[in-house]
């Protein structure tokens, strides 16, 4: 895997993965940024959320589960003292279908959290990371 990171400008960075897809890092004013981007700690962030949403969604349809949403949302705590690793990370996942099975959603969230994503495992290292889930009905249209 490889990626390329080039300052623009004052806080400004393009951040440009191996896979050709390129996304605008900045600072914030006080840090001489624009506020024109996506912190880099949020990136890590926001990584490790697409990587445990990606699991969940896929362990679920492997399973014959009709999801048709998922949703996750992170909060997370950091060192105050540099470097301000995260210290905690709560992961709560909205995860949407017609009638989803309970044990399955919980087994999908507790094997990505602890087999498959490589990023929470990684973030794991320093964050005490916690997860929890609800299931929504879908409302009829929705596709699955």
């Amino acid at each position: 895997m490889k990626a390329r990171v080039k300052w623009v400008e004052q806080a400004t960075f393009l951040g440009e993965a191996g896979s050709g897809h390129a996304v605008v890092m900045d600072g914030p004013p006080d840090a001489g940024g624009r506020n024109l981007g996506v912190r880099p700690m949020e990136m890590l962030l926001l990584g490790m959320g697409g990587c445990t949403a990606f699991d969940v969604v896929l362990i679920l349809r492997r399973g014959r589960q009709p999801v048709t949403d998922c949703v996750v949302e992170l909060e997370a705590e950091r060192a105050e003292q540099p470097p301000k690793v995260f210290t905690r990370i709560h992961v709560h996942f909205i995860v949407t279908g017609r009638g989803l099975s309970e044990k399955q959603v919980a087994r999908a969230v507790q094997l990505s959290a602890e087999k498959y994503c490589s990023a929470s495992i990684m973030l794991g290292k320093t964050a005490e990371i916690t997860h929890d889930f609800e299931i929504r009905e879908a409302e009829p249209g929705d596709g699955a």
